[in-house]
């Protein structure tokens, strides 16, 4: 069975992130770059369901930009067999990147795709959902525990309420929350054989895919700061600045 996981080039966690001058977006220019941590959960899946032998082939996805491809080296590092990258210079939102997986998933037929349930820096959460209504392909979301066995996975998936197991027929799509597992360690024999590693280059032109944005941002802004705390000395007080400060009653 072959998996197909996407992995997305973004700001690595440990950045604190800066809002260009102009306001029009996130500056990056000399920021360090790493993949989002859900879809290294995700990578992490893969190769574990490889290990016990029910996935023979594990295909890394990236969408964007050249330097994507050093995503996809740490992602064949881990474990991926395979990868393939869609360049494109244009600003992807969560449907082009569905549509996109779509076109591949169409070409390589997968039992199963594993993606992280969102991304760090849009924090979206829809390319997983909208790429399994797309295909007409049965979904889990959150994933915490999976079980493959035969032609159905079982998926326990963090639900408000506690927890929730669904039984999916493959091919299926998969959303991987973090709890899922912990991703190794990736060691220096294990990059430099990812260097080896067949990574293909496609233009979402070749898959018949229109990328271009459905939404236009507007206005990006630091959150406002949070003031000092202040003690009250009895309930009234607490109430009257809740109502005339604060207005939140």
């Amino acid at each position: 069975m072959k998996v197909l996981v996407p992995v997305k080039r973004v700001v690595d966690y440990n950045v604190k992130v800066r809002v260009k001058s102009d306001g029009s977006g996130v500056d990056i220019a000399n920021v360090k770059m790493s993949m989002n941590p859900f879809d290294e959960i995700a990578v992490e899946e893969a190769v574990r369901l490889k290990e016990k032998g029910v996935v023979t082939e594990i295909i890394a996805v990236s969408c964007g930009v050249t330097q994507c491809q050093e995503t996809l080296r740490t992602a064949m590092a881990i474990g991926a067999d395979r990868a393939i990258l869609v360049e494109t210079a244009e600003e992807l939102q969560p449907l082009a990147v569905a549509k996109l997986l779509k076109a591949l998933v169409d070409k390589e037929q997968p039992g199963l795709v594993i993606c992280g349930k969102q991304a760090i820096d849009d924090d979206a959460n829809q390319t997983g959902q909208m790429l399994a209504a797309l295909g007409d392909l049965p979904q889990a979301t959150f994933a915490s525990k999976v079980e493959v066995a035969g032609d159905k996975v079982s998926v326990t998936r963090e639900v408000d309420g506690g927890l929730e197991t669904l039984s999916l027929s493959l091919p299926a799509v998969i959303t991987t929350d973090l709890r899922l597992n912990e991703p190794r360690y990736v060691t220096l024999p294990n990059i430099m054989k990812a260097k080896k590693k067949q990574l293909d280059t496609v233009k979402p032109e070749e898959l018949g895919v229109d990328v271009s944005p459905r939404l236009k941002t507007l206005k990006v802004e630091e959150p406002a700061k949070r003031g000092a705390g202040v003690k009250v000395p009895d309930v009234a007080t607490l109430i009257d600045k809740l109502k005339n400060e604060a207005k939140v009653i």
